[in-house]
């Protein structure tokens, strides 16, 4: 009798590019083997290249998009209805990790949800992970209690960018 795989919390944090690439590549390999992946991602609502290319993969991974950032960058606080939004997608990742048809759920920019107020608490969902689905966090600003519960953190380090000499979003490397 085989023993069933033992799956863990991951996190991508740190101020560097690339946390949602390396989330979105796990789940591109684990579709490769025929696992399902559910992906929400918060504060996210514009059509980002690698949604396009998912939707060639739509048979094992779902990608679900809550919310948006225009308060960042209107330097606003949130409003009630992105907290409300947040909620939202917690309450679906959630239920996707429960639901038993995925083995891997991915919260993008989950970390930044706390840190800009939109939601109090995500601990309780890490406590509430089953064993066989893989749970992996993203964004920047990740809570140290969140750090010391994953069993692999990985930081993001940004050396130097181009975006420091004026360089804007390019379609297919940034957006």
């Amino acid at each position: 009798m085989n023993k069933p795989i033992r799956r863990y919390i991951q996190i991508y944090t740190g101020n560097g590019k690339g946390k949602t690439t390396a989330a979105i590549g796990q789940a591109i390999r684990a579709a490769g083997h025929g696992l399902r992946t559910f992906i929400v991602m918060f504060m996210k609502e514009h059509r980002y290249g690698e949604l396009q290319s998912l939707q060639h993969l739509r048979e094992w991974i779902t990608v679900e998009q809550y919310g948006n950032d225009n308060f960042v960058f209107s330097k606003q606080s949130p409003g009630d209805q992105d907290r409300a939004l947040a909620r939202q997608a917690l309450k679906r990742a959630r239920e996707a990790m429960l639901s038993k048809q995925y083995d891997i759920v991915i919260l993008d920019e989950v970390c930044v949800t706390t840190y800009f107020k939109l939601l109090d608490d995500v601990l309780p969902l890490l406590d509430e992970k089953p064993d066989e689905v893989e749970l992996i966090l993203t964004g920047r600003y990740c809570p140290q209690e969140w750090i010391e519960k994953a069993d692999l953190v990985t930081e993001m380090q940004e050396i130097k960018h181009y975006y420091q000499k004026g360089v804007q979003a390019r379609k297919g490397f940034e957006s």
